[in-house]
């Protein structure tokens, strides 16, 4: 769950740091003019929360009640479906949910002011007199008759007597004095499907639903399956805590699409563990174990999930191309379940300033429980790294970084593989692709990989400067440790023949001090000495710089490989009061 942490003011961001610490999936939201290193940047305070709660995102913050208050007031409507509005003290001694109480406001309040050492402000009547929450069961668990919570709440809170039947699961959550045998109204907790006109219905997570199916088999077919296997059974897809499969299954869409639509994870196990419980099996076939090295895929699942002390309750059904299986026990510990299918994302955070951070480069990193990245770049994240596992890696290491992060994520990890600017351009996106073609291991094929852009330094030099790529551009690293020199100058070449805008990238190095002159001299013989040249150094860090020179200027002495060069084409203009831009042909319609 993403959770938008709020800091208006420098003095509540330390209290909001701390927050997104203790949650994970939290962003700090800072206000652009007043905390510094904030995941994501606002201006405007209320439009900002407006736009958060209008989107459903639980918001917690670190500021005076009103104002959140003030915000949204205009956007409530339905209870039942408006996200957590928390308000926390600057000094985090208090913490006051606001709004959506029972849809994770009071969970989330009890678990901040553990974390910050204050006091969670409980105002929801039954919270506060039983100590519950009847329309907000444990984490995992489903309500399947909300209506009936209310009568049942009023009941207790006089003091009346309300029958309490635990079929299934663990119910230690439930206890107030007026639960026993007895009583008009009821809450009984079942794995099976039932109606009650007199009783609320909690469905434990006690079911590990076990699948397997073909290569590319129709999501709505597994999906058809998996709901007749458990309505045949008379079982509650409600008390399902799992869908779980072969590790080699972990990319299957149907699998996902499953899980998802039951609203639980998807947890995937090798052979050797499936295998383990062959003795287990009601229906082990030696076709399955050539296929798979394990003699049963959806019982064995089912049963590694439950564990021993589980039991497989609905043998293995089959359809033209899925299988189906399920097993109980008292309680599913999903975090010991088989692993999640690992999942990268390969990000770019721009330059470095943390304004010209996307949201999505942001969320990525905080959804991350590991970041692996050039020390530099890893270190312009700043407090978004705060509770990750930071793996540093050295310049000139790429495929090292590159490799690790597809192995931490082969673990079932969620990783971050970080690059400056976008990760498209000169960085690891393309390696990581190359090395999965190259090597084909079924591990990191397997993979949930997603490329989160970024803005590059190209962009940002073009944007300080004023529009010099308004009109066709086109990049060149000037490096030959992986492209042969030759083949530099010939693209050189092209670009001076196309009267191409060049932004130059590695213009040099210690060791490289030639290259840099061979391009200026070769663009000179296509565009004027007077051609505007931008020099753009450390983008958005400390000791940023940008220089406006002409091509007959261009020096190495000038430039390190810190610095993005940008070449304008023979129409490129400097103007008296220092932009730079490039015309695109408007000039001709005002003839």
């Amino acid at each position: 769950m993403t959770i938008a942490v709020i800091a208006i003011t420098e003095a509540g961001a330390e209290t909001a740091r701390s927050i997104v610490a203790a949650l994970p999936g939290a962003a700090l939201h800072g206000r652009v003019d007043r905390v510094r290193g904030a995941d994501i940047a606002f201006a405007e305070t209320t439009g900002h929360l407006r736009s958060l709660f209008a989107q459903g995102i639980p918001i917690i913050g670190v500021c005076a009640a009103g104002i959140l208050l003030r915000a949204v007031a205009p956007l409530l409507a339905d209870k039942t479906a408006e996200p957590p509005v928390l308000a926390v003290s600057p000094d985090g001694a208090s913490v006051v949910p606001l709004l959506g109480g029972h849809h994770g406001a009071n969970r989330l309040a009890l678990t901040l002011a553990k974390a910050l050492g204050g006091h969670a402000a409980i105002t929801t009547a039954g919270d506060v007199a039983l100590g519950l929450a009847l329309d907000e069961p444990p984490e995992g668990w489903h309500l399947a008759n909300p209506e009936a919570a209310k009568p049942v709440a009023a009941a207790l809170l006089a003091g009346e007597p309300v029958r309490l039947e635990v079929e299934a699961g663990e119910a230690g959550w439930l206890s107030s004095p007026h639960l026993g045998d007895a009583g008009e109204l009821g809450i009984r907790v079942t794995d099976h499907e039932v109606e009650g006109d007199q009783e609320l219905i909690y469905h434990p997570p006690v079911l590990a639903l076990g699948v397997g199916c073909e290569r590319g088999c129709d999501p709505a077919e597994l999906s058809a399956l998996a709901h007749q296997t458990l309505d045949e059974a008379g079982l509650s897809a409600g008390a399902v805590a799992l869908v779980v499969s072969l590790d080699l299954k972990a990319d299957e869409p149907a699998v996902h699409a499953l899980a998802v639509a039951l609203g639980v994870p998807a947890r995937f196990f090798p052979a050797a563990e499936l295998e383990a419980q062959a003795p287990r099996l009601l229906t082990p076939s030696d076709v399955v174990f050539n296929e798979t090295g394990c003699h049963g895929v959806a019982e064995g699942a089912a049963l590694a999930a439950v564990g021993p002390e589980g039991e497989l309750v609905v043998a293995k059904a089959k359809s033209a191309r899925a299988t189906c299986a399920v097993a109980k026990a008292l309680s599913i510990d999903i975090a010991k379940a088989g692993r999640p299918r690992g999942r990268l994302f390969i990000v770019g955070i721009g330059p470095g300033e943390a304004l010209w951070r996307t949201p999505e480069a942001s969320r990525a990193v905080s959804l991350s429980s590991d970041v692996v990245g050039y020390a530099l770049y890893l270190d312009l994240l700043g407090e978004a790294l705060s509770g990750k596992i930071r793996h540093d890696g050295q310049m000139g290491a790429e495929e090292a970084r590159a490799r690790q992060a597809l192995d931490l994520a082969s673990e079932g990890r969620t990783v971050s593989l970080v690059c400056s600017g976008d990760p498209g351009i000169y960085a690891l996106a393309t390696l990581v692709f190359e090395l999965m073609d190259k090597e084909a291991r079924p591990a990191w094929n397997r993979l949930d990989i997603t490329v989160v852009p970024g803005i590059s330094a190209l962009q940002a030099a073009a944007a300080r400067a004023g529009a010099p790529i308004n009109h066709d551009f086109c990049t060149i690293s000037l490096s030959d440790l992986l492209t042969p020199w030759e083949v530099i100058l010939r693209r050189v070449q092209a670009a001076a023949e196309g009267d191409f805008v060049v932004a130059f990238y590695n213009p040099v190095s210690q060791r490289r001090r030639d290259q840099l002159p061979a391009a200026r001299d070769i663009l000179l013989t296509r565009r004027p000495a007077t051609t505007p040249v931008i020099l753009a150094r450390n983008l958005g860090r400390p000791g940023e710089t940008v220089e406006v020179i002409t091509l007959a200027e261009l020096d190495p002495a000038r430039v390190d490989m810190l610095t993005v060069v940008l070449v304008g084409n023979s129409e490129t203009r400097h103007t008296a009061s220092g932009w730079v831009y490039t015309p695109r042909g408007y000039a001709k319609k005002w003839e």
